[in-house]
């Protein structure tokens, strides 16, 4: 895809995961917003993966570790053809599929259950190794959030990778600066994020998540990096595409009420027309 049509795919990727989460009534909408262009750029341009064939071994690996943001997650699967778009209106309902967090035995193409924080890049790191020692070219993404790489788990496999240099491993960290109870420098600061990711023997880049060029140029230098694993630090607006919820910790983890989605509906609107 083009920088249009990935920016056009994000619209989509964003209204389709605030419709699930306004349907559920309940959801985390700042971080799935935030992330929307990552799982665009992954899904539509980065990754080797296929609906027809979800799992194929020689397939790219991606781990959800922040799971809470599943929504905007389900919204990139199903606009990639893994499920119907329809069902993401049948988020945390009884009997669906899409539960509130990631779950691999129920979901086409959801490679790891996830959704308790920090654990997520340890599965990851074990998939990235799996590769190495089975002579595999698939290469593994996880997803993690700044708040989340507040546990201790997540530095333990930063070690692990660093140690085997696990070049083939790509670690996004979502850096919207918020998360439930605030901002992350006010409730147990991890910054410098770059500076840490380093001192584990990682190639670390710092740019803005939501600037496909940025995410482009990052994700093919992770590609060409070798012996050592790839951080990209992705400086991201919590909310991103509907004014109301930008940069507002308020909106972590509810649902817009019937007036608020009406008002984020017509704000996706205006933006498809800016794109067209």
């Amino acid at each position: 895809m083009n920088k249009l049509e990935l920016q056009k795919m994000a619209l989509k990727v964003r209204k389709s995961a605030l419709a699930g989460i306004y349907c559920a009534k309940s959801g985390h909408p700042g971080g799935s917003l935030s992330a929307a262009d990552i799982f665009t750029y992954l899904y539509f341009e980065e990754m080797n993966v296929n609906p027809e064939n979800s799992n194929d071994e020689n397939r790219d690996r991606f781990v959800l570790s922040k799971g809470h943001t599943a929504p905007g997650y389900y919204a990139a699967l199903a606009h990639k053809g893994f499920f119907p778009v329809e069902e993401l209106n049948n988020l945390r309902h009884v009997g669906a599929i899409l539960q509130g967090h990631p779950d691999m035995k129920h979901i086409p193409g959801v490679d790891m259950s996830s959704g308790s924080l920090g654990q997520g890049l340890s599965v990851a790191v074990g998939m990235a190794l799996a590769a190495k020692l089975s002579n595999k070219n698939y290469r593994t993404y996880c997803l993690c959030g700044d708040g989340e790489i507040q546990e201790g788990q997540i530095w333990e496999a930063a070690m692990f990778a660093g140690h085997r240099k696990l070049d083939n491993l790509a670690v996004i960290v979502d850096n919207n600066n918020l998360q439930i109870d605030g901002t992350v420098e006010e409730v147990c600061s991890p910054y410098p994020i770059d500076e840490k990711f380093k001192a584990f023997g990682f190639r670390v880049m710092n740019i803005d998540g939501n600037d496909f060029d940025e995410i482009d140029a990052a994700f093919k230098e992770a590609k060409a990096t070798k012996g050592m694993p790839t951080a990209i630090i992705a400086h991201t607006v919590k909310g991103k595409g509907v004014s109301f919820m930008e940069n507002n910790v308020n909106w972590h983890g509810k649902a817009p009420n019937d007036e608020e989605y009406k008002t984020a509906l017509a704000e996706f609107e205006k933006a498809g027309e800016a794109l067209c």
